[in-house]
């Protein structure tokens, strides 16, 4: 078996873990790789000295953007992905650095499920693709006021957004940015989509859940300067007055590694802060 592994080395204790991370997995007869500075520092081989069709897991060390950075870098890798959490506990990296070893036993003993998350697929007007796996988000970038963005859905109108942008979350990227934007929480296995307002001018603009089948258009209609349409927080496109951006279900899923020793309400709750007992 052939694991990648992704760690920030520029925190010595987040390095420090790492190595004895990839001292577990030898012990365990398992290769370890990284990307090609990674490698060097950590002694290990780089990726690209193996068969990547043979690499099984993707483990990332961090929080659930540094799983968003890799699932990006490393789209190309049909892998899953197991998020180590180093830091505050992340909705993706849900193992926390306390049960590490534990987490890492069951891996190994296959102790496991595979999620399969929705993807959506965004197309700008010069064609050219991205992906997100938690959000798009069309913000108003730098000008100094709401923009009005309109909103068709499977070429039927459906509203035009007063607002300093909206969000296209998936059921994964629900607890991020469109929850704090007063989007609703949806499960991770739900097939559906989100559309969330960001500061609204009317209150009566709320967020809509859609099936994940439904395809979206968003035009910009306002005659300001460009705004900004951002995958994940890593890839960013503009959109000019009059452009249209297009979004779909990708073909594609993300992976992500459960283990059976978590659960996802267990993180939620734990995540949000829910105070709520059994009686």
């Amino acid at each position: 078996m052939i694991i990648a592994l992704f760690v920030n080395l520029e925190k010595p204790q987040d390095k420090k873990i790492a190595k004895e991370v990839i001292a577990f997995f030898k012990r365990h007869k398992i290769q370890v790789v990284s990307s090609t500075l990674s490698a060097q520092e950590l002694h290990i081989d780089p990726i690209s000295s193996v068969d990547e069709t043979k690499i099984k897991f993707l483990i990332s060390m961090g929080g659930d953007g540094s799983i968003l950075d890799v699932a990006h870098t490393y789209q190309y890798l049909d892998a899953a992905i197991l998020g180590i959490n180093l830091g505050h506990l992340g909705f993706m990296a849900d193992v926390p650095i306390a049960d590490l070893y534990p987490s890492l036993e069951d891996l190994l003993s296959g102790k496991y499920n595979i999620d399969e998350r929705i993807i959506i697929e965004g197309m700008a007007p010069d064609g050219k693709t991205s992906f997100a796996i938690n959000d798009f988000v069309i913000h108003r970038a730098s000008n100094p006021t709401l923009v009005e963005i309109s909103i068709h859905v499977d070429d039927l109108y459906l509203n035009t957004f007063e607002a300093d942008g909206v969000i296209l979350a998936t059921p994964n990227g629900s607890t991020a940015y469109s929850l704090a934007a007063g989007g609703p929480i949806l499960s991770p296995s739900c097939e559906a989509m989100v559309i969330t307002p960001i500061s609204p001018h009317t209150i009566s603009n709320r967020p809509i859940v859609l099936t994940s089948e439904q395809k979206i258009q968003v035009q910009y209609l306002s005659d300001y300067k460009p705004i900004e349409v951002i995958a994940d927080g890593l890839v960013g496109f503009t959109l000019k007055p009059g452009e249209t951006f297009s979004f779909k279900r990708s073909p594609k899923t993300f992976k992500l590694v459960n283990l059976l020793r978590r659960d996802y309400f267990s993180t939620l709750r734990t995540k949000l802060g829910w105070a709520g007992k059994l009686r």
